[in-house]
C-alpha cells in the first residue's frame, strides 16, 4: 500500500502545452501553441482523456448569458430509415472543421454556422453512435477520420469525406469481432476494442491494432492469457477456452504518450452471474491493463474484482494526471467501476496511490460456485455511489410521495425477501425453482458510474465522477436441461429497484438517485458530492433528489463544470471547486453525452452537447 500524503496535481498533458487565454471579450482571446484549445481532436479532448477544455471566455460571471448558437439533427426522417439516433456522440474539431456521425452518415460541419461542408452515407450497418477519429496524414496521405459500422473500419478522406481507398481493402478493413465505439488514434497506430455479448459474432473480446497507414494487423492483446502466459493459471481448468467477455468495450482509450502506454480497461467474463466452472480471479477480466501502444506488450495490471458475478466492469477508458508530492513528481491515473468505486493508482507501476485493501467479502451459497474471499476496496476515495442498503434506506412518503412509498412496497412485498449484505453482495440461490429470498444489489447491473469517464480539472487538482444508485434484483436458479452452465441468473421483470409513477421512473430507495461527486486528489479525500438532478411532480423543497445517467461532464480552464447527464434533460453548469449550480438550460431530449468546447474563427467560445437526436452549440452572445 503507497500512501502519498497531501498532493498537489496538474493535468498530465498540461506540462506540454503553453496555453495563454485572453479573460477579455472573444477579439481579445489570444491561444497560443500547436494543438491548444481552439480545438478538441480527441472524444475526451486529449490523449490522457481529461474532458478539460483551456478555453476560459465562458466563465461564472457571464455562463447565464449562454444561448443556443446552432443545431444540427442527426435524424433521417425519410420512410426508408426511420431508427432513432439515440445519440451519445461527442464530436472533434480539428483545424476548424467539426466531424460526427449521424444515424447513416459521417458529416463535417462548420464549427461556427453548423452549415454542412460534406456528408458520407452509410448504407451498411450504422456509424458508432459516439463518435469518429483524425488522422492528420503523412508521407504524401492526406488527413483521415476513421469511423466503425460494426464489425468494419472505414478511412475517410478528411477534405472531402470520401472513401480513402489506399487504406486497407478499398478504404475499409474486416474487424471480425465488433467495435460499436470511437478507435484511439495515436501517432500511426489505430487501436479498437471489442463488443462481445452472448452470441455476437467473432467471439474473444480483445483489443486489437492497425496501421493508421494501410490497416495491417499490429498487435492484439489476448484479454484472457493464454497457455504459458502470466495469468493463465487464474482461470481453472480449461474455462479459459473461448470464453467470452473480459472484453474492451470502452467508448474510447487513453495514453500515457510519455511512456507510450496504452491502458485497456477490460469487461466482466460471460456469463458473469454464475461462475462455477472459472475458479480463481479471472484475470484480465475487470482489469485496467497498460500495454506498448506499439507492440501490444504487457506492462502492468490492476484487477477490480476477482472473480466478477455482478458485471461491474470499469466502463471508461481511465483518466491521466501528475501528481507532486514533496517535490517529486508522481504520474496518476483514475479509473472508475460499476460497482462504485474509484481507484487512483501509479500510471508507471499499477500500484494504488492511497491504498486498497483487500476486504472479506459475503460468500455465494451457490452449489459449485467459488466467490473470491476478499475484494480490493479503496483505502480512499469514499464510494461514489450506494455500495449497500438495509430496511431503513426504503423511501418514505415524507422523502418525496405517499403514492411513491405505496407502489415501492407493493413492489418489496411482490418480491419477498430481500438479501443485502453490503459491497459484492452475491446473488442469493432458489434450487430447483423454488422461492427463497432475492438479492438487491447497489449498484445495480447499469453501476454507479458508468462510460462517461471522470475528467481533470489542474486548477484544483478535483477529478469528477457522476454515477447513478439504482438497484436491481436477482437470484441464481438452476438452469434448463442441456444448458451450457448448471445455474442461471434470473430476476423479476423488470428488475430494477424503481417504479413508475407520474410516468417517470422512482427509484425506491431514500434519495440521492443519482450523485455527482468531486475527489480532492491531492488527499484521496471527497472534497464534495451532491444529488445531481431533479425530480419534476415533486414538490420543490423535495426535488433536489438527483436522477440517473451514464453521461460524464467537461472542465473548462475558468473553473466551470458542464454536464448532461441526468435523465430530467437538464444541460448544466456548475461551479466546479463548490458544486454549485451556476447555470442550467432545458433540452428538448436527453443530453445523454460528455460536452465538448472548442474556439471558434469568429473568436468565440462554444460548448456543445449532444441530446438524443441533435446536437446544439451555445455560445455567448
Amino acid at each position: 500500500m503507497i500512501q502519498l500524503g497531501a498532493l498537489v496535481v496538474r493535468g498530465a498533458t498540461a506540462l506540454s502545452l503553453l496555453i495563454l487565454i485572453g479573460c477579455g471579450d472573444a477579439g481579445s482571446q489570444a491561444v497560443t501553441a500547436a494543438g491548444s484549445g481552439s480545438d478538441w481532436p480527441m472524444y475526451r479532448g486529449d490523449t490522457s482523456g481529461t474532458g478539460y477544455s483551456t478555453l476560459n471566455q465562458i466563465d461564472a460571471a457571464n455562463v447565464n448569458s449562454l444561448a443556443v448558437a446552432w443545431t444540427y439533427s442527426l435524424r433521417n426522417d425519410s420512410a426508408s430509415n426511420p431508427r432513432e439516433p439515440n445519440s451519445q456522440v461527442t464530436p472533434i474539431v480539428v483545424d476548424g472543421v467539426m466531424y460526427l456521425p449521424t444515424v447513416d452518415r459521417v458529416v463535417a460541419l462548420d464549427p461556427v454556422s453548423g452549415e454542412e461542408l460534406w456528408s458520407h452515407p452509410v448504407p451498411v450497418n450504422a456509424p458508432s453512435r459516439r463518435g469518429v477519429s483524425y488522422w492528420p496524414g503523412r508521407g504524401g496521405l492526406s488527413a483521415r477520420i476513421f469511423y466503425t459500422a460494426f464489425d468494419r473500419l472505414f478511412a475517410l478522406d478528411a477534405e472531402t469525406g470520401q472513401i480513402d481507398r489506399e487504406f486497407g481493402q478499398a478504404g475499409s478493413i474486416e474487424l471480425g469481432v465488433p467495435y460499436i465505439s470511437v478507435p484511439l488514434v495515436y501517432e500511426d497506430v489505430i487501436v479498437v476494442g471489442a463488443n462481445t455479448p452472448r452470441g455476437a459474432i467473432g467471439g474473444i473480446g480483445n483489443a486489437r491494432a492497425f496501421s493508421a497507414v494501410d490497416g495491417a494487423s499490429l498487435w492484439e492483446f489476448s484479454s484472457v492469457p493464454q497457455p504459458g502466459t502470466p495469468g493463465h493459471e487464474t482461470w481453472a481448468g480449461d474455462s479459459w477456452i473461448g470464453r467470452l467477455g473480459a472484453n474492451a468495450w470502452p467508448f474510447y482509450f487513453t495514453i500515457d504518450t510519455e511512456r507510450d502506454h496504452l491502458y485497456i480497461p477490460l469487461a466482466s467474463p460471460i456469463p458473469f452471474g454464475y461462475g462455477g466452472d472459472r475458479a480463481g480471479a479471472n484475470l484480465y477480466a475487470n482489469s485496467l491493463v497498460a500495454v506498448d501502444i506499439h507492440s501490444g506488450e504487457y506492462a502492468w495490471h490492476f484487477q477490480t474484482i476477482h472473480h466478477d458475478l455482478w458485471d461491474h466492469d470499469p466502463p471508461a477508458a481511465p483518466t491521466l494526471f501528475d501528481a507532486d508530492y514533496e517535490g517529486e513528481t508522481v504520474p496518476a491515473i483514475a479509473v472508475t467501476t460499476k460497482s462504485g468505486y474509484l481507484y487512483v493508482l501509479n500510471r508507471e507501476t499499477g500500484e494504488p496511490i492511497y491504498g486498497v485493501e483487500e476486504t472479506p467479502v459475503p460468500q455465494s451459497t451457490v452449489p459449485g460456485e467459488v466467490t473470491f474471499p476478499t475484494q480490493p476496496i479503496p483505502v480512499k476515495p469514499g464510494p461514489m455511489a450506494r455500495v449497500a442498503y438495509d430496511p431503513t434506506d426504503l423511501v418514505t412518503a415524507a422523502d418525496t410521495t405517499a403514492e411513491h412509498a405505496l407502489a415501492c412496497a407493493e413492489l418489496l412485498d411482490s418480491v419477498g425477501d430481500l438479501y443485502n449484505a453490503g459491497p459484492f453482495t452475491p446473488w442469493t440461490y432458489r434450487p430447483n425453482g423454488s422461492g427463497g429470498q432475492t438479492t438487491l444489489l447497489f449498484p445495480g447491473l447499469a453501476g454507479g458510474p458508468n462510460w462517461g469517464g471522470a475528467p481533470f480539472n489542474p486548477n484544483n487538482g478535483y477529478v469528477y465522477v457522476f454515477a447513478a444508485d439504482i438497484g436491481t434484483f436477482g437470484w441464481i436458479e438452476d438452469a434448463e436441461p442441456g444448458a451450457d452452465f448448471p445455474y442461471v441468473r434470473r430476476g423479476p421483470r423488470p428488475a430494477g429497484f424503481d417504479v413508475r409513477v407520474g410516468g417517470r421512473s422512482m427509484p425506491c430507495q431514500k434519495p440521492p438517485w443519482g450523485r455527482l461527486t468531486a475527489v480532492d486528489t491531492g488527499t484521496g479525500d471527497i472534497a464534495w458530492q451532491i444529488p445531481l438532478g431533479i425530480t419534476e411532480g415533486l414538490t420543490v423543497e423535495k426535488q433536489n433528489t438527483g436522477r440517473p445517467g451514464r453521461a460524464g461532464a467537461l472542465i473548462t480552464a475558468s473553473n466551470l463544470l458542464f454536464i448532461a447527464a441526468t435523465d430530467d434533460n437538464r444541460f448544466r453548469a456548475l461551479d466546479a471547486s463548490s458544486g454549485e449550480v451556476i447555470w442550467e438550460d432545458l433540452l428538448e431530449r436527453r443530453g445523454n453525452a460528455n460536452p465538448m468546447s472548442y474556439l471558434g474563427s469568429d473568436g468565440k467560445q462554444y460548448v456543445v452537447i449532444t441530446a438524443t437526436d441533435t446536437v446544439l452549440s451555445y455560445s455567448l452572445p
